[in-house]
């Protein structure tokens, strides 16, 4: 498991992925990702996929500080951006 990654996926949830879901499997799951500091449960299951695929698609270092420190304030302050 990494640190910044989509979250490891259940079992019982790859049964119900549509194919293009899959894709959020691309990469080592993580602790915090995209997807924990955009909005957690108010995103739809296809947004947050979205997402997992849009950080897998653009990864890069700076991408991954900006998840740290928003990490950060959803921690501290219970609010996702």
């Amino acid at each position: 498991m990494s640190l910044i990654g989509p979250r490891p996926a259940l079992a019982y949830e790859i049964e119900h992925y549509k194919e293009w879901h899959k894709r959020r499997m691309e990469t080592k799951p993580g602790v915090t990702g995209l997807w924990q500091v955009s909005g957690r449960n108010l995103v739809s299951f296809d947004e947050m996929a979205k997402l997992d695929i849009h950080y897998i698609e653009n990864w890069s270092l700076g991408l991954d500080l900006n998840i740290i420190i928003k990490t950060v304030f959803v921690v501290l302050f219970k609010r996702a951006y």
